[in-house]
């Protein structure tokens, strides 16, 4: 029963997300609201990580699992996508250092203001 709790409170915040990308006139996805919210919530502590940690946990675990659908999305649309694999392989290595590089500077400044 616990994991149903907390599986409830994460789809809950996904719900109002969702709610959220409808009612607000802004370009925002869903799942970001819901992000936000959520992590909102734990920073305001209205739910406690350990309310939480179980259910978050399993669910980093299966990620990668999560991603198949998508890729076997790809496959009906191969012959638009293959093309241009050289300009996706190049945005994805760049954008990947640039969060790395940007999510490392704001860590550090956070890091920096807490100590």
């Amino acid at each position: 029963m616990k994991y149903v709790l907390q599986f409830l409170i994460i789809i809950g915040f996904s719900f109002v997300g969702e709610v959220l990308a409808r009612v607000v006139p802004l370009p925002v996805p869903a799942s970001i609201w819901g992000i936000v919210l959520l992590f909102a919530a734990l920073e305001m502590r209205l739910v406690r990580v350990v309310h939480i940690r179980e259910v978050s946990d399993f669910l980093l675990t299966i990620m990668p699992i999560l991603f198949l659908p998508p890729a076997v999305g790809l496959i009906p649309a191969w012959d638009k996508v293959s093309p241009l694999m050289l300009e996706y392989g190049l945005i994805t290595v760049v954008t990947t250092f640039v969060v790395m590089a940007v999510a490392g500077w704001v860590t550090q400044r956070v890091l920096r203001r807490s100590s």
